[in-house]
C-alpha cells in the first residue's frame, strides 16, 4: 500500500467537534473518536497560562494529498501552532483486511491501492481493530488462532457510520471498540485474516483491521527467546 496514513488528532474534549467539522470540510467524515486526559506538568501549564484538561483523540485514514492541504488548513484555519489548540501527526499504513474496508475507510476518495508501504523489513506491526462494542473476546479469540499473544482495548465512537451501509453494504453501530495488537510481521496476514473470517464485516462485530509498521520495540524479548527455544 502508497502514501495511506492514520492521522491521529489529540485536542481538548470541548475542541472536538470543531476538528471533526474541519475534517468533513475536506472530505473526511470517517472518524474514530476516544478520550483521554492531558499530563503535562504543572509549571509547563502554568508557563502557557493552560488548565489541566480532558482530551479527545481522533483517528481517520488520508492520503498523502490529503494529508498536505489538511496540513495547511489546520497551520491557517484551526491556528494548531498555538499552544494548548492541539496537535495532529500522521503514521504510514502497511496494509488493510480488504478492498471494502479501503473503500469505507478512505470513503472511496479515488485512492488506489499499489504496492505495500516503503518502510519494509520490520520485525514487528502494530494491528489495529476497529469493532462494535461488546466483541472483544470473539476477535481476540479469532488472533490467538493465528498466533496472535495480546492486546489492549481502548472505547471509541465511530463517526460517518452512515457511509457504512454504502461502501461495506451493512450499517455499523456508533459505539466502538479498537484493539491494538503488536503482532511479529510474519504471522501479521494469518492474524488478519483470522480476525476478518470470524468477526468481519457481516458479522456481530463488525471488525476493520488494518496495520502500521513498527521500528524497534523493547518488552518483546521473551517472547523472541521462547520462539528461539
Amino acid at each position: 500500500m502508497s502514501e495511506l496514513y492514520l492521522m491521529a488528532t489529540i485536542s481538548d474534549r470541548n475542541q472536538s467537534r470543531r476538528f471533526l467539522a474541519f475534517y468533513k470540510e475536506y472530505g473526511i467524515s470517517v472518524t474514530f473518536l476516544t478520550l483521554g486526559r492531558g499530563t503535562a506538568a504543572s509549571e509547563v501549564l502554568d508557563a502557557f497560562g493552560l488548565e489541566a484538561s480532558e482530551k479527545a483523540v481522533q483517528f481517520a485514514v488520508v492520503t498523502a494529498a490529503e494529508w498536505k492541504k489538511v496540513k495547511k488548513g489546520l497551520e491557517q484555519e484551526i491556528k494548531i501552532d498555538i499552544p494548548g489548540t492541539g496537535i495532529a501527526f500522521v503514521t504510514p499504513l502497511s496494509s488493510i483486511g480488504g478492498k471494502r474496508q479501503l473503500r469505507f475507510l478512505t470513503e472511496d476518495r479515488g485512492f488506489e491501492k499499489e504496492e505495500e508501504s516503503s518502510l519494509k523489513g520490520t520485525d514487528y506491526e502494530l494491528l489495529v481493530v476497529i469493532a462494535n462494542q461488546g466483541y472483544t473476546d470473539v476477535i481476540m479469540d479469532a488472533a490467538r488462532k493465528a498466533n496472535a499473544t495480546g492486546g489492549t482495548v481502548i472505547h471509541a465512537k465511530g463517526t460517518g457510520m452512515e457511509k457504512a451501509e454504502k461502501f461495506l453494504g451493512v450499517s455499523l453501530a456508533q459505539e466502538k471498540e479498537m484493539i491494538f495488537m503488536v503482532t511479529k510481521t510474519k504471522d501479521k496476514n494469518g492474524i488478519m485474516q483470522s480476525i476478518m473470517k470470524e468477526a468481519g464485516i457481516g458479522s456481530k462485530a463488525g471488525a476493520i483491521v488494518f496495520s502500521l509498521p513498527v521500528t524497534e520495540t523493547a518488552g518483546m524479548r521473551l517472547i523472541e527467546k521462547n520462539e528461539d527455544d
